[in-house]
């Protein structure tokens, strides 16, 4: 092919549209492209999140409680309810319907052990106040401490983890007010109204029957819990006082509750052999009534806070409260009220009911 040709070929060339060309091709990574993911297939970290949640509030109860993790769940367990709104605003954030329907579960569970605690129980009236503080070791002033609880207007009132050095201040500061009274190691009873058969309880027996295995004044500078019977106008009323055990968190044990564990089981072997129709527990349990450890009581005794309370009730500690494990307890009596009491110089804050027959 000549010069010529090519030049007359390149002439007569069909011009080519760049423009066209352009506007046709395909984009660059197209075919990685992917549809963006629905609703119901967003979140599903949060759903799964949310499932777990609602699974841990309905079988708590089946959690192991080795190295206390059981108690220490039960003890905490109404807070979980705070994972509920941060879940569901992700929820909201992330636009995932699945996540949203899923804390449907943790949200009804939760509203179904503790809703009840949301709403104000109580009536009017009441034959009897009662109080119970504990008054802590470290308190700098037990004289106030003794005045303030004497204007909550309690016909008996419950003191725990009294000292050697501070029982001659409470029971100066509160002889006008309580004219009857029995103190029994660190726990204390005062009552406006006639005490009588007043004894130490023994909570260090884990088995067998409870038994007078040590002389009295052994039994007496020892104890943690003491029963007297308060007399009313509608009969006897037996009242425990009781301080039970400590619970610590430690290295390689956990959430350490054996002692308090112990201590429990031989206050309820005490409650089930008590011969009075109408029973109260008073005191520091160092635990809340949701703990396992406590089953052999709360079968045994209502809540007046569960019954007849506004709210959680938390006690401890006083500058922050985050769990109830001061408490009241009644059987063969109706909670008519229970409410916690302003602080004192203790780091738990009292608690008071008023109970009917």
């Amino acid at each position: 092919m000549t010069g010529t040709e090519t030049a007359e070929r390149a002439d007569t060339a069909e011009p080519v549209d760049t423009a066209e060309r352009a506007d046709t091709a395909e984009p660059v990574g197209a075919a990685e492209q992917t549809p963006t993911a629905g609703p119901w297939k967003r979140g599903r970290l949060l759903a799964a999140l949310a499932l777990l949640l609602g699974l841990l509030l309905l079988l708590h109860t089946h959690l192991t409680d080795r190295g206390g993790l059981g108690s220490l769940v039960d003890t905490f367990l109404p807070w979980s309810g705070l994972l509920v709104p941060v879940l569901l605003a992700g929820a909201v954030w992330r636009r995932s319907a699945s996540a949203a329907v899923a804390l449907l579960l943790p949200a009804v569970v939760w509203l179904s052990l503790f809703g009840g605690l949301l709403t104000d129980k109580s009536h009017a009236g009441g034959a009897l106040t009662l109080a119970s503080h504990n008054v802590g070791a470290d308190n700098p002033d037990p004289a106030a401490t003794a005045r303030d609880l004497t204007a909550s207007g309690a016909d008996v009132l419950a003191l725990e983890e009294i000292t050697p050095e501070a029982r001659p201040r409470y029971e100066k500061a509160l002889a006008k007010a309580y004219p009857h009274h029995a103190v029994r190691g660190t726990v204390g009873l005062w009552s406006k109204r006639p005490l009588s058969d007043v004894r130490a309880v023994d909570t260090e027996t884990d088995v067998g029957p409870l038994a007078d295995t040590k002389p009295e004044a052994a039994r007496m500078a020892d104890s943690r819990a003491l029963r007297a019977t308060v007399a009313t106008d509608r009969g006897p009323l037996a009242v425990y006082v009781a301080h039970l055990g400590s619970v610590r968190v430690l290295p390689g044990e956990g959430f350490a509750t054996g002692t308090r564990d112990r201590n429990a089981r031989a206050l309820a072997r005490a409650v089930a052999a008590e011969r009075n129709r109408r029973v109260v527990l008073l005191g520091d349990l160092n635990g809340t009534v949701d703990d396992r450890a406590f089953a052999g009581l709360t079968s045994r005794l209502r809540s007046a806070q569960e019954e007849a309370g506004d709210g959680f009730g938390f006690t401890w500690p006083a500058s922050f409260p985050v769990a109830r494990i001061d408490q009241i307890l009644v059987r063969g009596a109706e909670p008519k009220g229970s409410w916690v009491l302003p602080a004192t110089g203790s780091d738990h804050l009292p608690v008071a009911a008023g109970i009917d027959w």
